[in-house]
């Protein structure tokens, strides 16, 4: 099985261009957030969404099915990635209102408790992406931490799920092969991981690309 691989804050053409070069199978537009790193206005993520081949993820903070809705038709990506822990009478109704667009939820993994997230959220969504906010901590928290999380219920989630699940969290060329070893996720999710400074660095990138490649061919 090959690792999906998506990369988010993708912030330009240039960075779309070099992202899907390397390997990308999916890219993150990350709108506004709370914790307002490398975010984009609605009408400069639409232009993006629509000049890429692969998948394109809008990732909003938006917390009821009715202005998610309205997100994604402003919007118009393939995918949309809700990073806050919404109510799941919220996502079930979100899937009446948007039943052709793929959509994914986030899952903070602060504590075993994750486990029981996936099994509220995953009847009504496409994927999961585990990841490292606190939101239990800090409401704004909501991803982009740049720190990984317990690798062993990452991995007890990706067991009960029905769903493809990413990983995200604090993920670089130096530890994705352990991750996907401990985890063994659908796909890995990154921002910082691949960037220097605010720029996605082409080496960076080719190097976690080459190192999801050999991860996958160790595990057969």
């Amino acid at each position: 099985m090959r690792t999906r691989i998506k990369i988010c804050g993708i912030g330009s053409a240039e960075e779309a261009r070099l992202a899907v070069a390397a390997g990308a199978d999916a890219l993150g537009f990350v709108s506004e957030m709370p914790m307002g790193r490398g975010t984009l206005p609605d009408g400069k993520i639409r232009a993006l969404a629509a000049s890429v081949a692969v998948e394109s993820v809008l990732l909003t903070a938006r917390r009821t099915a009715a202005a998610i809705a309205d997100h994604v038709r402003a919007t118009r990506p393939s995918a949309v990635q809700i990073v806050a822990h919404i109510d799941p009478a919220e996502s079930a109704r979100l899937a009446v209102l948007l039943p052709d667009v793929k959509r994914l939820q986030a899952v903070h993994v602060e504590g075993p408790e994750a486990v029981d997230l996936v099994a509220g959220y995953a009847p009504h969504v496409d994927a999961l992406v585990l990841d490292s906010g606190r939101p239990s901590t800090d409401p704004d928290a909501l991803g982009g931490t740049g720190t990984t999380h317990d690798w062993t219920i990452s991995a007890q989630c990706v067991a009960a799920s029905p769903r493809p699940v990413y990983l995200a969290g604090g993920l670089d060329a130096h530890n994705v092969a352990a991750a996907i070893a401990a985890v063994r996720p659908y796909g890995v999710d990154l921002f910082s991981g691949v960037r220097s400074g605010p720029a996605l660095d082409a080496a960076k990138l080719a190097a976690f690309v080459r190192a999801v490649a050999e991860a996958d061919a160790a595990r057969g």
